[in-house]
């Protein structure tokens, strides 16, 4: 299963074999049931994960009790809290399993180390944190920009898996909806 996250980096840079060998060496496997934490506010993030196989979630819960989703992560995406993973700080938001999942995990003082002694991986990785930020500021302006009917219609147009996968109440969680309203738009794209 790790071939799946070597064809992955393959796709982006080209490491030396050595490098992208003790890349994966260092990342170990962990099995999520549908609901399970990987990482619970005030824990430490000590990992980045890469999913393999299934759908997970990051969130945290406001003032009010309500969880307001702030990413998914599917098949050969990169999942973490990055604010507490960089700055060993503890974590302000809650990784779990949407569905159930595989991933493989590498710690930051590992991650560090490999980065530090290869130019490839480490310019994989800043592709990866590149596309990422690309696409939380594209989410940002859909979101301050658009109607919830425009920001719902371009989140289905380019996240079909999504769509499909996600149940109703998180995907308006994440398109910053509740579900009542989400239900709404849904109802009138049927008529």
């Amino acid at each position: 299963m790790k071939d799946q996250l070597k064809n992955h980096i393959l796709k982006f840079v080209s490491p030396p074999e050595s490098d992208l060998q003790t890349f994966l060496d260092a990342m170990t496997f962990e099995t999520l049931k549908n609901k399970e934490s990987l990482i619970k506010q005030g824990q430490y993030c000590k990992h980045q994960y890469f999913i393999l196989k299934g759908c997970l979630r990051s969130f945290f819960v406001n003032e009010k009790g309500v969880e307001k989703i702030v990413n998914f992560g599917i098949e050969n995406w990169w999942l973490t809290n990055i604010d507490s993973f960089i700055n060993q700080t503890p974590s302000k938001l809650n990784i779990q399993a949407a569905e159930d999942s595989i991933v493989l995990k590498i710690n930051k003082q590992k991650l560090d180390t490999i980065l530090k002694d290869s130019l490839e991986l480490n310019r994989y990785f800043r592709i990866i944190l590149e596309k990422v930020r690309i696409a939380d500021q594209r989410r940002i302006q859909f979101i301050y920009n658009l109607s919830g009917e425009e920001l719902y219609s371009i989140f289905c147009k380019h996240n079909p898996d999504f769509v499909q996968r996600v149940p109703q109440y998180m995907l308006a969680s994440y398109l910053g909806f509740t579900p009542e309203f989400l239900s709404k738009i849904r109802g009138r794209k049927k008529i």
